[in-house]
């Protein structure tokens, strides 16, 4: 049974909820930050990976698939054992990251197509990303890899507040240059063709020539390099689409993994080393530049790895000990490895064990930098340098919600609890005592699982009604045609 503290922390989320849902303007927690001087203003990067494992990756126990150099991120800064992201799922992921804004508020709920006729597809013009507010405040910026928030010229990332993109707007990529067949996205004949699309250069579409991983970890390097010397701070949007399928390795890489017998987990963790060296030549760069004191990074994957195959015979990712991943709402599809460094505040070698979230990668960045958010779009992220620094106490994010608005499922966190609702029955779990949801303790606690169902839909309520723009899937359809991708990217 739930004791008298569990009961406790869920009459305070209904309490905290209702007020802060109540009241007509919500004070961003951006404005509460410490203000950094001008010319102390930090560089920033944040790498993400594609569908990797929580287990993948060294700082969270892999033995398998090593990863000294992301590990250093996590060994010099600090380990979130519990970072969330806000869907298990690519695209509105990345929403929620790049806005600090939970996407159900502007219905961002489903993996948008790849259409560029449609204006709808992709993050709406009325949402502020961390791109633009970073160009507000003086930033040179630029995005490298998987984009994923809209084809449409008016989503494209340098339309939104990106000075540069190198990369692919789609939600995915095949890895090798002779597999690049179409031009432009308007060539696709069915889903999936646009992942043999040329690539983005500022606006110009280009062959690239090795192996795309690597290729977006030398754009990465050779930004750094160039903007090093410039006296205007630089933010760094760092994409990888890997380890996202098509699972493809070069010779290189396979041959680090010889005794993992599976060619589909053999492939996967050779995409994670490469991503590795990527990441390594990054960290060198900002070494060699002088620069990697006052750069802060945050390093995560969009969601949960895949746990099996599409015939459901052998595992993939590892996302042990959580149960469950991608597309799923259980802790390994929400649950992703999740660090940051950040040398000039933080002292590295910490575990940070409360629950965080993506979002608040937005609202540490906003809160340090004293960035004035729209009194309109709050945020749902805040700044993590108090609780770091011991500033602060308690859990940074009292509440986690998760919105499957397609499937009817919705799920949250409080504090050590875990209610999710998978369209038909609602399920509990103690996280503290079952971090991998074998033990369901719904049944002995029912009335309070119909309190948790109503703070979720309190919170439902001041979300978007539904999704803004038609699921992945329904284009191109048979015969038809979209419009050429013309403008800035």
């Amino acid at each position: 049974m739930i004791g008298q503290f569990k009961m406790r922390a869920i009459g305070t989320a209904i309490a905290l909820i209702t007020v802060v849902f109540a009241s007509a303007s919500v004070k961003s927690p951006a404005l509460a930050g410490q203000e950094a001087v001008a010319d102390e203003r930090p560089n920033i990067i944040v790498i993400i990976t594609d569908d990797q494992g929580y287990r993948d990756v060294g700082f969270n126990g892999s033995e398998e698939i090593p990863t000294p150099n992301i590990d250093r991120i996590a060994h010099e800064g600090v380990r979130f054992t519990r970072g969330y992201v806000t869907f298990p799922v690519c695209g509105p992921s990345r929403a929620g990251l790049l806005t600090g804004r939970h996407q159900s508020r502007f219905g961002f709920d489903r993996n948008p197509n790849a259409d560029p006729s449609d204006p709808r597809g992709g993050l709406p013009r009325s949402e502020e990303m961390i791109s633009e507010m970073l160009k507000r405040s003086g930033y040179y910026s630029m995005a490298i890899g998987k984009w994923h928030m809209g084809t449409h010229e008016t989503l494209r990332p340098r339309v939104r507040g990106f000075d540069e993109f190198y990369g692919f707007l789609e939600g995915g990529h095949d890895y090798f240059p002779e597999n690049t067949v179409f031009e432009d996205i308007s060539d696709s004949k069915k889903p999936y063709d646009w992942y043999r699309t040329k690539l983005v250069d500022n606006g110009k579409r280009v062959h690239f020539k090795q192996y795309l991983t690597d290729e977006l970890s030398d754009r990465a390097v050779e930004f750094v390099r160039r903007r090093s010397g410039a006296e205007q701070p630089f933010f760094l949007y760092l994409a990888y689409n890997a380890p996202h399928s098509p699972l493809q390795a070069t010779e290189k890489y396979l041959n680090r993994f010889p005794d993992i017998a599976d060619p589909k987990r053999r492939t996967y963790a050779a995409m994670i080393s490469a991503v590795d060296d990527g990441v390594g030549k990054l960290l060198d760069e900002l070494d060699r530049s002088g620069k990697a004191e006052n750069t802060l990074i945050f390093f995560l994957s969009d969601n949960g790895g895949v746990v099996t195959a599409e015939t459901g015979e052998q595992p993939i990712a590892n996302n042990a000990p959580l149960r469950g991943g991608k597309s799923q709402l259980f802790e390994g599809g929400v649950r992703v490895p999740f660090a940051m460094r950040w040398p000039a505040r933080i002292i590295g070698g910490k575990d940070y064990t409360r629950p965080v979230s993506s979002m608040d990668i937005v609202g540490t960045i906003t809160s340090q930098l004293a960035i004035e958010v729209r009194p309109d779009r709050p945020l749902d992220g805040v700044d993590l340098m108090p609780y770091l620094l011991g500033e602060k106490t308690g859990d940074p994010q009292p509440v986690l919600f998760w919105r499957k608005f397609d499937q009817g499922q919705h799920a949250m966190v409080i504090g050590d609890l875990k209610y999710i609702f998978n369209g038909q029955n609602g399920v509990m779990f103690n996280l503290r005592e079952d971090v991998g949801e074998k033990k369901n303790i719904g049944p002995a606690n029912k009335g309070n699982m119909a309190q948790l169902e109503k703070v979720y839909q309190v919170w439902n309520g001041k979300m978007a009604p539904k999704p803004a723009f038609p699921p992945l899937g329904t284009w191109p359809k048979p015969g038809g045609k979209a419009g050429k991708q013309g403008g800035s990217q």
